[in-house]
């Protein structure tokens, strides 16, 4: 019901930044979740962050707190994840999500989540 398109990856440095975009359409965010995760190669899909788009609330995984930062539009129906301080580690193909029911937690296998194209974010050493 949401189609999400996604933008911002590149190749940056260690200790470089990117901010990326996910872009919302189909219906508004009032009673949604917007929320990034992310897959390197060989891995499984793993959760990065998330915002409640009614209450603004974020949530991010302990591997990027103090490095991650989501910022929304209302009137664009768009989040911003304000990635600094990057490290290898987080070199992956990042794809953001919509889940209509809110959920406390988003999980990668919920059936309501719509899916951005993804993106790929490298950085090197």
């Amino acid at each position: 019901q949401v189609q999400l398109v996604e933008s911002g990856g590149g190749l940056v440095q260690t200790g470089g930044s990117l901010r990326l975009s996910c872009a919302a359409s189909g219906r508004t965010f009032s009673t949604s979740t917007m929320g990034w995760f992310r897959q390197a190669p060989g891995k499984e899909r793993e959760f990065v962050a998330s915002i409640s788009w009614n209450f603004g609330i974020t949530y991010y995984a302990d591997s990027v707190k103090g490095r991650f930062t989501i910022s929304k539009d209302n009137a664009k129906n768009t989040g911003y994840p304000q990635m600094n301080s990057l490290k290898p580690e987080d070199t992956a193909v990042y794809y953001c999500v919509a889940n209509r029911h809110m959920p406390v937690r988003l999980t990668a296998g919920d059936a309501a989540n719509d899916w951005g194209q993804g993106t790929q974010v490298t950085v090197s050493s």
